[in-house]
């Protein structure tokens, strides 16, 4: 059937008009849609950027300026990266796109890509994030805002278990103290091992020695002496080190400087003071090292030192777990987290292997707290100091006011010895008296004479029996 002219012009003029509204329907969206672009700051508005960028270690400890910069979602960001620093240092987007590792003094551009999120470029020479080497990347509009403020994902850290019986295999450290010899000049090679230790019971961190121990050897000689130290840095090691002995009087910036993987040093210096000195790397953030393992004693003794039956070096230390086989947690040890307080670097070794001596002998123990934090009460369950001598200078000797001492009390960086004698064949128990650490690793024993085998609480066969 044939339609009408005018229906069919009707039917036109609507079919028209409906094109028309779509047609400016479509336009408002699109314009919707600019708009939406522009003011979220879309990728395709945003401008590429180049951010000059200093990585910086020093006294102040580690740093990245600037510490945060802001950006618009999508800017392509190229950084301009210098080491300013005294060590080797890299710049990593999320720890895994970015420079080489840096030589100080040097510089590398890399181009990071496109930013559409909040993140963070660090540097991934370890421990140096958490010491404050990282650089904020906020993205404007971004509520994400990136990494935590502390530099580092939160970890827990490998577990100690305090009940735990020693390790199949398990050699206790020997506290024997060096004897001391006639030389004028110590001539020591001191080489820096990055391994893996055992520090508890099935426990092991990626630690940082000198030597392959922790703490390092202990070092002895008198007033007057000679110490050259060669302090090597093999070329497979991650990170730079240094060596600051406290029993010396030298320029910090010579000695003591950093030295990076393949380098070495000679550290020179006459001991002028008597005492037991904490030596330890001053590599920033010096904190780290020196919780990773990197500290030892140098006993300097004192003039018409008295001969003794046994002599033996207890250096007091903290523990911070990182995860299993690796480094220490250096977040931790800002927090003062500790984990363990141990006597020469193993969570309760001297009570798996008691230290013997014999009924009546006179025995001299050299203290030192190298912390790096905690302090010390150190103390002898059973028995009572005659002789105490703390930093540099006798507190208390036999005469006749009969005096006696409890604990040698130190913080970290400080040291001395007491003597004792222990009266009756049995066990002494070694501690610091502040006993919430006790149960967490500084816990370790004397043996007089004689006791009952007590294999069946984890113990070993004594040390010196």
């Amino acid at each position: 059937m044939e339609q009408s002219p005018q229906r069919s012009g009707g039917a036109l003029a609507t079919g028209i008009a409906v094109t028309a509204v779509l047609a400016v329907l479509a336009l408002a969206l699109a314009l919707v849609g600019l708009v939406a672009d522009d003011e979220g700051g879309g990728a395709a508005s945003a401008a590429p950027q180049t951010v000059e960028v200093s990585l910086i270690d020093g006294e102040g400890g580690l740093s990245v300026e600037p510490a945060s910069i802001e950006v618009p979602p999508g800017t392509q960001l190229t950084v301009v990266v210098t080491n300013d620093g005294t060590m080797p240092h890299d710049l990593k987007l999320d720890g895994t796109v970015g420079t080489a590792m840096l030589d100080p003094g040097a510089s590398e551009t890399v181009d990071l890509g496109s930013i559409e999120a909040s993140t963070s470029a660090w540097c991934t020479v370890p421990g140096h994030r958490d010491g404050g080497m990282e650089m904020q990347i906020v993205v404007t509009g971004d509520g994400g805002g990136g990494s935590d403020a502390g530099g580092g994902d939160v970890a827990t850290g490998a577990q100690i278990d305090f009940a735990a019986e020693a390790s199949e295999g398990f050699e206790p450290r020997d506290p024997t103290a060096p004897v001391a010899d006639d030389v004028a000049v110590h001539e020591i090679t001191l080489t820096i091992e990055e391994l893996e230790l055992e520090v508890a019971p099935g426990v092991t961190q990626k630690s940082w020695t000198f030597g392959g121990t922790v703490p390092g050897p202990t070092l002895r000689g008198k007033v007057g002496d000679v110490f050259d130290i060669t302090l090597v840095n093999p070329a497979e090691s991650e990170v730079s080190h240094s060596i600051d002995f406290h029993a010396s009087k030298v320029a910090w910036d010579d000695e003591m400087r950093s030295i990076a993987p393949g380098e070495q040093l000679v550290y020179r210096f006459e001991a002028t003071a008597a005492g037991i000195f904490m030596y330890h790397c001053g590599t920033a953030p010096v904190l780290h090292h020196i919780g990773n393992g990197m500290f030892g004693g140098v006993i300097i003794d004192p003039p018409a030192l008295p001969a003794v039956d046994r002599e033996y070096v207890l250096v007091q230390s903290e523990i911070y777990t990182g995860e299993q086989g690796e480094v220490a947690d250096l977040g931790k040890m800002i927090e003062d987290d500790w984990d363990a307080v141990v006597f020469n670097g193993y969570a309760n070794q001297y009570k798996f292997a008691p230290i013997r001596v014999e009924v009546g002998e006179r025995v001299r123990v050299w203290v030192l707290d190298t912390g790096p934090s905690e302090n010390s009460s150190f103390h002898i369950v059973g028995t009572i100091f005659d002789t105490v001598f703390k930093e540099g200078a006798y507190r208390l000797q036999p005469g006749p006011t009969l005096g006696g001492a409890q604990a040698l009390d130190l913080q970290p960086a400080q040291g001395g010895f007491v003597e004792f004698t222990l009266d009756e064949a049995g066990l002494y128990p070694i501690v610091t008296h502040k006993f919430s650490n006790v149960g967490k690793g500084a816990l370790g024993l004397f043996q007089a004479g004689e006791v009952p085998d007590r294999e069946a609480d984890g113990r070993v066969t004594p040390i010196g029996g």
